[in-house]
């Protein structure tokens, strides 16, 4: 039975981190993606520090002039 608890906990394990992650899979092609990538490392947990990642993630880049 152990190893089939494993089983169900692996994918949600994987899910959880997709979650967590999420903003920085959201904007890995912007300019600031180190930034974001950090802000979601260190304050993702909280959930005002993950809102603020991904809102900043899914936001419009302005062109440089």
């Amino acid at each position: 039975m152990e190893i089939l608890d494993n089983l169900f906990a692996i994918p949600i394990l994987i899910l959880v981190g997709v979650i967590y992650f999420l903003p920085t899979i959201i904007g890995w092609k912007k300019h600031n993606i180190a930034s974001i990538m950090l802000l979601n490392l260190f304050l993702g947990w909280t959930f005002i520090g993950w809102v603020v990642a991904i809102v900043w993630a899914a936001s419009h880049e302005r062109p440089y002039r």
